[in-house]
């Protein structure tokens, strides 16, 4: 590392007081006699000295704080993303364990989506390094040693929420004993067993209609079903979204590229078009459409997640730049004047708009203006083929969805102040 000069004296005659004191006195003296006299040109003090510089201790570089969480991140939401916005903050660099498929098996049940998923979806958010496929559920005493020894870890986080393995013992034991552990504060208002809860309280209403028939769910955006369905606890505030914001905006000469669309169950699907979207300029605009402009096209048991809930899990990835809450269904010249749009684009795979019903293209004026592209999807899923597989092992998943509803419900009965996170 070079030497750096603008503290040399103060570090001079800090670690060399007796001769650093001398050399001064030296040039005081020269100094007065020259001002006196008039006579003596005494060079600068540079000059004289040449080599003071010894004297000024290279500044070793700061250690970069590396934090490891982990989790199975099944069924992505904003909780997990604010969960690791939080591990971040609490070093420089986040190192995310993904828990593999047999570890979930065994410690809680089938996981809803693959691990290429998972990966694709932890990787995508805006608070993450590094990733490590296929982690232990159990932070054992030599995956901890791997994680201090490979990866540099300094510190592994955890939620404030248990985490017990079958026996009933601390998944973290070992990271606490040794004084490696920090706790973050966990997320209200979601869960990926609130989201799978969402679905199946629906599935009542679609077993006379065969399960092809998905797309009967009732509305469980944000209220109470008749049918007892799932209410969200989520209590959006500007100052999540403003946690989860880049906070800037495109430059004048900035290449603006929008896409929109409902976003209901944030999956790889979406990481990998946006990603692709993004790629296409120097600004990602994302339209999320409005809960009751997503219930006019599918049907008013859609969305399954609210409009704050979908626009959260758009704000994390980290291919977006900005978001507009509640986009209108077409695309419109003033949009694009006041977003100063480049390029409006659209992937081929999206989801089945059964009340569509003859509604005019949203996408007329972009295209007849030269600025629109479809974009080939990455990935052939969408989020109800993803409740789709809920639904055909419906019965796996309402056995264990009972224990942690239980434990849910306790949480929420028993609740108590969440200081700010």
């Amino acid at each position: 590392m070079e030497f750096e000069s603008s503290s040399w004296i103060k570090d001079g005659g800090y670690f060399y007081p007796h001769l650093f004191g001398g050399i001064m006195i030296t040039c005081a003296l020269l100094s007065f006699s020259t001002s006196y006299f008039g006579i003596i040109g005494v060079p600068p003090m540079h000059y004289l000295f040449p080599d003071l510089r010894v004297f000024h201790k290279k500044k070793s570089a700061k250690k970069r704080v590396r934090v490891y969480m982990d989790g199975c991140f099944d069924l992505m939401h904003y909780g997990h993303a604010n969960a690791l916005r939080q591990a971040k903050a609490l070093g420089d660099e986040l190192v995310v364990g993904v828990v593999s498929d047999e570890e979930i098996i065994a410690n809680k049940g089938p996981p809803v989506l693959s691990m290429p998923e998972r990966l694709a979806l932890v990787s995508g958010l805006k608070w993450v390094d590094e990733v490590i496929p296929n982690a232990p559920y159990e932070i054992t005493e030599e995956f901890m040693n791997r994680l201090f020894k490979e990866h540099k870890i300094d510190y592994i986080i955890h939620g404030d929420d248990p985490c017990l393995l079958p026996d009933g013992t601390d998944a973290y034991a070992l990271a606490k004993k040794v004084g490696r552990y920090k706790q973050i504060k966990r997320t209200e208002g979601v869960s990926s067993t609130d989201i799978v809860g969402r679905i199946l309280s629906c599935i009542e209403d679609v077993k006379d209609d065969k399960v092809s028939q998905v797309g009967e769910f009732d509305n469980l955006s944000n209220k109470p079903l008749v049918n007892g369905g799932h209410v969200s606890h989520f209590l959006p505030t500007s100052r999540r979204i403003v946690q989860f914001s880049n906070g800037k905006g495109p430059g004048p000469n900035s290449r603006v590229v929008y896409i929109d669309g409902a976003f209901d169950i944030f999956h790889a699907g979406h990481v990998e078009i946006l990603k692709s979207a993004r790629q296409l300029g120097d600004f990602l605009l994302v339209g999320v459409y409005a809960d009751h402009t997503v219930s006019e096209l599918r049907g008013s048991h859609f969305p399954l997640m609210n409009l704050h809930e979908r626009s959260l899990s758009v704000l994390a990835c980290r291919y977006v730049d900005e978001v507009i809450i509640g986009a209108p269904w077409e695309v419109t010249k003033d949009m694009i004047t006041t977003f100063n749009i480049s390029l409006v684009v659209h992937g081929t795979i999206s989801e089945n708009n059964p009340f569509l019903n003859g509604k005019s293209d949203p996408y007329a004026l972009p295209k007849s203006t030269g600025i629109f592209q479809m974009l080939d999807s990455p990935k052939d899923i969408t989020s109800t083929s993803i409740a789709r597989r809920i639904i055909a092992n419906h019965e796996i998943y309402e056995k264990r969805n009972a224990k942690k509803e239980a434990s849910e419900k306790k949480y929420y009965a028993e609740k108590k102040y969440v200081s700010a996170d």
